[in-house]
């Protein structure tokens, strides 16, 4: 009998419909009059999943007895007995009670599938044993309950149970998944929607990476060797010109057509001086290529084509896509053009796409970046057509009975002298003249075979030969040299006026320019150093690209501004030539490390203003909260001593408590008020110590009335890092604040719970809630919302209470409660070498 098959129904959460799923197929497969049996199922009492196991014949459990309590599980040798063709098995990952046949439920499966019966099983993405400290992570939860990434990944068939985390979060509010009463818990912590779209990703990453397995193995089986394009990666072959922008659309609408596709846009520099492209044109399209969910990437290679397709395979890249040449007509003679190459070096299993656009056959220009040397393949050229050229020249005219004529053949000598000066410049044209002169004296000038000249003029005719050969190469030479020192001029004159221009947009991005250094110079890394004094150590400003230097001199290039600053780049040296651009660039970079340096100062100026403003606003905010407690203690006080009317003890003591009643009302808001201004001055220095929570909450609850407040803080919480004083005036503000707009004196809840290394304090209120735009704005300084009394304070206590979080380390935020209301997260620091004790699941959350 051969090896039954698994089936697993994989989740990201608990509730997702896992089991349900898997009762869905069982009826499906009892329909088709396949045996189909439940072995073992937990519907946790939820209403649809149970009424799922009506109509599907259900193995009896066996009892186990472990201290003094009976467990059920699965009885495994019922099941072997019964011998279905397909066993349903809820919960992979379990484990067995101790005393059962095995230790883990995944055990028991693997007895069914040896027997020969197929198995339907469920499992949940954070039970996966490579995955524990990922989840623990992300939810502050350890799972104890785990099963070997093997075992889940032997499965034959795995199907991923998708649910977004809001309808998972709607469908426990509803009811669907837990008991009321640990709604709002599994809701405020395991259920959180981050939790849940963290783990919603890995699930699916997870099931993404077994698709690839079941291919590879498949391509194994079938000993297929081709690239299979299941995934597009289309590569977008960039120049630095205007029709970059075209060629980043239309690679986002082909990438749109196809689900997962990704976009890398390349640009490839030569090694060999500043860059053909304008880095304006540059930043553009990098931007651009962001925009559209793609990635940019700067690569080095003198052989173009070479490079691309190289980056292309390197990155398992589907389809490249390239622009129409933008070469003229006769500028085909230097070679078939990059698309062409690509294309034709491409292979079968790269497609290759040329795309139109305006700039088609509207020339190339002069190549910017390579000053006045000439490339290899050109100098090879001009020494080829200079020299071969004449010998073949030479051949071709022997072998003829009947020449053209020492004039003729002294013209076409001097053709050949005038490509090679085109082609390779100066030396390759005066060796070909040289040649030419050499081979008409000893092949066409009588006496033949010899170096003499007999006829006087045909002496001179070799002569002036030689002379305008001379003359043309070196005018031809220079007439190139300043072609070149132009378009080199052309890139100077581009790239001032792009520093330029960003000096008046105001631009302060050090990184930027710097990352624009380096791409114009082809270098590996660029940084930006200074000190202080000649004797003091350098420090680095900014730096882009993979070790950057920490000194000028360890650089290979360095570029000084000024007599204790200068930019350091490596890669490779630089030309002279090349450095009166890099001063341009070193220059704008302090200009631009000025500018932030100044930006920050006066940032810092903004926010004294602010201070001052905030002061100002305080004076005006508390006139009459200053005054109504003053008046009532002055009347109170002057009703004492007045000798005109006689009180009575009860009325003294009625006096009494109004005065000690202003009195505490005044002496809150003063300290409100001193706190507000030691956050502003910043001079709020907490004393950082370890302390349980429950040592401070419950004093933190005195100035709320009794019964206001449900406290559920667990005694295995870790110890948190904070300052006492400081945390037991956030949780009083915060908490009298949750009881003030609580309805109809409803206690308001006070909990805590540990998440990895962070615990959370949650202050829930059942009021009428604060909309997500309002939520940033409560924190603010003298916000009140909604119709708050003029006598309830100056709104001073959540501002207040968010910078003492923040002091020491914390964050106090605002969401909204699962049924309406509000919730405020005070979120601290666990304290460093204890043991955390993580938030436990509810009741059934393995399923």
């Amino acid at each position: 009998m051969g090896r039954g098959t698994l089936r697993i129904y994989l989740g990201a959460a608990p509730g997702v419909g896992k089991t349900y799923a898997m009762l869905s197929e069982a009826h499906r497969r009892v329909e088709r009059g396949t045996d189909c049996v439940v072995a073992l199922v937990e519907h946790h009492d939820r209403p649809r999943t149970e009424v799922m196991l009506h109509g599907l014949e259900q193995v009896p459990r066996t009892g186990i007895t472990y201290r003094s309590a009976v467990f059920t599980e699965m009885d495994v040798d019922a099941v072997l007995e019964r011998a279905p063709a397909v066993a349903l098995v809820d919960e992979l990952a379990h484990t067995n009670v101790p005393g059962s046949r095995n230790a883990k439920r995944w055990q028991d499966v693997e007895e069914l599938l040896k027997a020969g019966i197929d198995v339907i099983s469920t499992v949940n993405i954070q039970h996966l044993e490579s995955l524990g400290d990922v989840v623990e992570s992300i939810t502050g939860v350890r799972q104890q309950e785990t099963v070997p990434d093997e075992v889940v990944r032997r499965a034959d068939q795995i199907e991923l149970v998708d649910m977004s985390p809001q309808a998972l979060r709607r469908r426990m509010a509803h009811g669907n998944i837990y008991q009321p009463d640990k709604l709002d818990a599994a809701l405020s912590n395991y259920f959180r929607p981050g939790n849940l779209t963290a783990l919603r990703e890995l699930a699916l990453l997870w099931t993404a990476d077994r698709v690839d397995e079941y291919l590879q193995q498949y391509r194994g089986e079938h000993n297929i060797r081709t690239t299979w394009q299941a995934r597009e990666r289309i590569v977008v072959g960039l120049t630095g010109g205007p029709e970059g922008r075209t060629l980043i659309r239309r690679a986002s609408r082909m990438a749109a057509k196809g689900s997962g596709s990704e976009i890398l846009a390349v640009y490839i520099a030569r090694s060999d001086g500043l860059t053909s492209a304008s880095p304006k044109e540059l930043a553009v399209q990098r931007t651009l290529v962001e925009d559209v969910g793609g990635t940019f990437h700067h690569v080095i290679g003198d052989d173009i084509p070479a490079a691309l397709l190289e980056f292309a395979r390197g990155v398992n890249a589907t389809q490249i896509v390239l622009g129409s040449s933008r070469r003229k007509t006769w500028q085909y003679i230097y070679g078939p053009g990059v698309g062409a190459t690509v294309a034709r070096e491409s292979g079968p299993d790269l497609d290759v796409h040329i795309v139109t656009h305006e700039e088609v056959a509207k020339g190339r220009g002069l190549p910017i970046a390579r000053g006045a040397r000439l490339g290899r393949a050109r100098l090879i050229w001009g020494w080829l057509v200079g020299v071969v050229g004449s010998v073949l020249l030479s051949l071709l005219l022997r072998s003829l009975e009947n020449g053209p004529g020492l004039a003729n053949d002294v013209l076409l000598f001097l053709f050949l002298t005038v490509a090679a000066a085109l082609l390779g410049g100066l030396r390759p044209a005066l060796a070909s003249a040289a040649v030419g002169v050499m081979l008409l004296n000893y092949w066409f000038t009588p006496p033949t075979h010899t170096l003499t000249v007999q006829d006087p003029e045909n002496f001179v005719a070799i002569v002036i030969f030689f002379a305008v050969a001379v003359a043309v190469s070196s005018v031809v030479d220079l007439a190139a040299r300043r072609t070149h020192q132009a378009a080199r001029l052309r890139a100077e004159s581009e790239i001032l006026s792009f520093l330029a221009g960003s000096v008046l947009r105001g631009e302060t991005a050090l990184d930027a320019l710097l990352e624009r250094v380096r791409e114009t110079f082809a270098m590996e890394s660029v940084a930006l150093l200074e000190r202080t004094s000649d004797v003091d150590p350098w420090t680095c400003a900014g730096s882009v690209g993979p070790a950057p230097v920490a000194r000028p001199d360890d650089a290979d290039v360095d570029m000084p501004v000024g007599d204790n600053m200068a930019l350091a780049l490596s890669g490779r040296v630089l030309p002279a030539e090349d450095r009166r651009v890099l001063g341009a660039f070193a220059a704008q970079a302090a200009v631009v490390l000025d500018r932030q340096r100044l930006v920050s100062e006066a940032d810092r100026a903004r926010r004294l203003a602010e201070g001052n403003r905030i002061r100002t606003a305080l004076l005006a905010a508390v006139s009459h909260d200053l005054r109504t407690p003053l008046a009532g203690i002055k009347a109170a006080v002057s009703s004492l001593r007045s000798d005109d009317v006689a009180w009575s003890p009860e009325d003294e003591a009625e006096l009494l408590e109004g005065i000690e009643d202003g009195a505490d009302r005044l002496d809150h808001l003063v300290g409100n008020l001193l706190d507000m201004s030691r956050l502003q001055t910043g001079t709020v220095t907490p004393l950082i110590r370890e302390i349980d929570l429950d040592e401070v909450v419950p004093m933190a609850l005195g100035g709320v009335p009794e019964g206001s407040v449900d406290l559920d803080i667990p005694e295995t919480l870790p110890m948190v890092a904070v300052d006492p004083g400081l945390l037991e005036r956030v949780v009083a503000n915060v908490v009298e604040n949750a009881v003030k707009y609580s309805p109809g004196g409803e206690p308001i809840a006070v909990a805590a719970s540990a998440h990895g290394e962070r615990v959370e304090l949650r202050v829930v209120d059942r009021g009428r809630g604060v909309p997500d735009e309002a939520k940033q704005r409560i924190f603010e300084p003298f916000q009140r919302y909604g119709d708050a009394p003029r006598g309830a304070g100056v709104g001073l206590g959540l501002a207040v209470s968010r910078g003492f979080a923040e002091a020491m380390g914390g964050t106090l935020d605002a969401e909204d409660t699962p049924g309406g209301g509000l919730t405020m997260v005070l979120t601290l620091t666990a304290a460093p070498g204890r043991a955390e004790a993580g938030a436990a699941l509810p009741a059934g959350a393995t399923s």
